[in-house]
């Protein structure tokens, strides 16, 4: 993975190369960006072109198999690994996930180890086998570099022993934290580092790789890229048009028109609580992926309320459900709550509450906050 395959981007590529070039090399650094945007390749790019640029452009190794470049990411025990997992016991599986999906999400690398629906993490015992790797002297000398991939996934305990590493660096060391989230990372972490922001990725970059990577025909290309939402990612799961995603519009559905129902007919309470019951049973990260779903939804409804139909990407399977007819019930009066609701949904989903009872909660206040009066 190379400055030259990331997609877009060219400004914040030229920045870091210029740094790295100029001598400017911050020994801790945070790389931000949505799901999709690259944040990982970036990483992974910035540390080979530092690789490159430390042995005169000679450097000819593969970043995923350099001595000096190391890599941690949220793991969990599996067939494979029974108890204390950490990021070497899947560096097999690792390496195959990035050369074949690079912006792949955190949900497509559980789906490579094959973990269930179980949630990944970065333990203590990952941040001991950390100080061990970035305590070895490099190879040839030089730089080594440490890439944390889904920083927001490490426990306190784990975070703490990365502080003081990023504290008290060894001379020559590169920790650099890839994250979408930076608000679920420890203050004093974030403050220790140089943040770097990844942009939403244009239309035109989407759409110019699927046609030079995937050969997608220009005008499929074009309406894919802009529905996109910025994420190259999600762009791909459009091309696939993913099983999940369809499954998603129609619990989605389901939710809304019961919601609406639940008015005048109470008997739709106990139809939400069977809703309830059954997304319930798909697992805590299906469970998160459909609520990001259902929050960009409601988001989508808004600006087509608002006359922004230019922004708009939402495309319906199910053509008995009308957005233009929905959109109406979203405004200024209730888009806050509902999307305050949601996210605190996704905070219990993913601290392991009982997701039935999160999720009934979230119906019933649905009913009301559908119903609210224009403000």
């Amino acid at each position: 993975m190379t400055f030259e395959a990331i997609i877009g981007q060219s400004f914040l590529t030229t920045h870091l190369k210029q740094g790295i070039d100029s001598g400017r090399i911050p020994h801790a650094q945070l790389f931000v960006g949505k799901q999709g945007v690259g944040a990982l390749p970036m990483a992974i790019a910035y540390a080979d072109y530092l690789m490159t640029h430390q042995d005169g452009g000679l450097n000819n190794m593969n970043p995923l198999t350099h001595p000096n470049i190391h890599y941690v990411y949220p793991v969990t025990t599996s067939d494979k690994v029974k108890s204390k997992p950490i990021s070497t016991n899947y560096l097999t599986e690792w390496r195959s996930f990035i050369e074949t999906n690079p912006y792949g999400s955190i949900h497509d690398w559980y789906d490579v180890v094959g973990v269930g629906n179980k949630q990944g993490a970065i333990g203590v015992e990952e941040a001991n086998d950390m100080v061990s790797k970035m305590s070895l002297k490099a190879f040839n000398g030089g730089y080594k570099v440490m890439i944390v991939w889904m920083a927001e996934k490490m426990s306190t305990g784990c975070a703490n022993k990365l502080l003081k590493l990023i504290e008290e660096p060894a001379d020559k060391t590169v920790i650099i934290l890839v994250t979408e989230d930076e608000e679920q990372l420890i203050n004093t972490i974030r403050s220790r580092c140089q943040t770097v922001h990844l942009n939403l990725l244009s239309e035109d970059a989407i759409k110019n790789t699927l046609i030079s990577t995937h050969n997608v025909e220009a005008g499929l290309a074009q309406n894919i890229a802009h529905q996109s939402e910025g994420s190259y990612r999600r762009a791909l799961d459009l091309l696939g048009q993913e099983p999940v995603d369809l499954q998603f519009e129609t619990w989605f559905i389901a939710w809304v028109r019961t919601a609406f129902q639940a008015k005048t007919n109470k008997q739709s309470i106990n139809h939400l609580m069977a809703w309830s019951d059954e997304i319930s049973k798909a697992g805590r990260e299906i469970q998160k992926q459909f609520l990001d779903y259902s929050l960009r939804f409601f988001r989508q409804a808004l600006l087509y309320n608002y006359g922004a139909k230019d922004l708009v990407f939402m495309v319906l399977n199910d053509k008995s459900f009308k957005f233009e007819n929905f959109a109406p019930f979203i405004d200024a009066s209730n888009i806050t709550e509902i999307s305050k609701e949601i996210e605190l949904a996704n905070y219990h989903i993913e601290r392991n509450a009982n997701a039935k009872i999160v999720l009934t909660d979230l119906s019933i206040k649905l009913t009301r906050l559908l119903h609210l009066k224009k403000a």
